[in-house]
């Protein structure tokens, strides 16, 4: 429906439940750190909230100027472009959310500098909002430094994960970091206590991963077979660094404490493909034993023994070979330390 600005609605039409962001055009340039970024992608970040399709049918039809010229969803912008923003309209839930910002919240640095920042994750707390998360690590960061023209995830971990999460301060270090992902050229090691005795020569688990999602509409991952063509290569390497003997007397089984390095980062792998091998993570409420789970609460470990410990990658600016690691968290240490 085209908006006509300054016409008043009947007194008999129903209540609007869209409000109008911004009144008239606006046009943007592109600064450094948008240069190289697609035209739809920039426009989701200008027009914060506002939903993919309605951002695509501005682009379709034209009211999205690039340089005073039409362009494509798929158009590489270039510093010094002048993009033609036009008013949009968004919903009363979408104005609500943004006139109640995620709470500023700064986290445990690990690594700070002008390319990129690097923080240890507390478990409990989503990456970013959706999917019934209002919001995340990301928003609160970028809460807590309205003075940083760019704060983008570089990768995410699961909200039950605690440990390394990388966050690019420019483009440039956000395409050079997530090419070393694709590339499987980061080391990406997790700690991860698993229930059984998990064998010392079973070191690599190279089985196809598919996603699917339940009845209510929950995401879920199981493994399946190389035809599948849904099915995606998944490999995880696995060493074993201690054995914890059981407990009868507490009703716990044997336990084996594992390094987990991934070399390809699908959802939920690495609880999928030890849950595979009869080895669950011990409090993983997804893929894990349930009724165990209710024992171990009750004997100190109250969520899923999973930590993004140590994380190998090449800085985007120094060329150099970096490493970070995370120290085990005491909720996890306490049941089970380091060896």
């Amino acid at each position: 429906m085209k908006q006509i600005i300054g016409a008043k609605p009947s007194a008999h039409s129903a209540p609007p439940t869209a409000h109008p962001v911004a009144p008239v055009v606006r046009f943007q340039a592109v600064d450094a750190n948008s240069a190289g970024q697609r035209l739809d992608n920039f426009l989701l970040r200008e027009l914060k909230g506002v939903p993919k399709t309605h951002v695509y049918r501005i682009i379709r039809s034209g009211e999205v100027r690039v340089n005073k010229g039409r362009a494509g969803a798929d158009t590489r912008l270039q510093e010094g472009d002048l993009v033609r923003v036009p008013p949009v309209r968004v919903s009363d839930r979408i104005e609500e959310k943004a006139a109640h910002p995620a709470p500023a919240r700064e986290f445990p640095i690990l690594l700070d500098d002008d390319a990129m920042l690097a923080i240890d994750k507390p478990a409990g707390v989503a990456v970013h909002g959706g999917s019934g998360v209002s919001f995340g690590v990301i928003e609160q960061l970028r809460q807590a430094r309205p003075q940083a023209r760019f704060l983008e995830l570089v990768h995410r971990l699961d909200r039950e994960t605690s440990g390394i999460l990388l966050i690019a301060k420019k483009r440039s270090a956000l395409t050079h970091l997530q090419e070393q992902f694709r590339e499987r050229e980061t080391g990406k090691t997790y700690l991860a206590l698993v229930v059984g005795a998990w064998q010392a020569n079973k070191k690599v688990i190279d089985t196809p991963l598919h996603k699917y999602l339940q009845a209510d509409g929950e995401r879920r991952v199981r493994t399946t077979t190389a035809d599948d063509p849904d099915g995606m290569r998944s490999i995880t390497l696995v060493k074993l660094r201690q054995r914890l003997p059981a407990r009868p007397e507490a009703g716990l089984p044997e336990f084996s404490q594992l390094e987990v390095t991934i070399k390809t980062g699908r959802t939920h792998q690495i609880r999928v493909h030890l849950a595979s091998q009869g080895c669950p993570i011990a409090g993983d409420e997804k893929y894990g034993d349930f009724e165990l789970n209710r024992r171990l609460q009750r004997h100190g470990l109250k969520r899923m023994y999973l930590h993004a410990w140590r994380l190998q990658f090449t800085h985007p600016v120094t060329g150099q070979r970096s490493e970070l690691m995370a120290p085990l968290p005491p909720d996890l240490s306490t049941f089970c330390p380091l060896s």
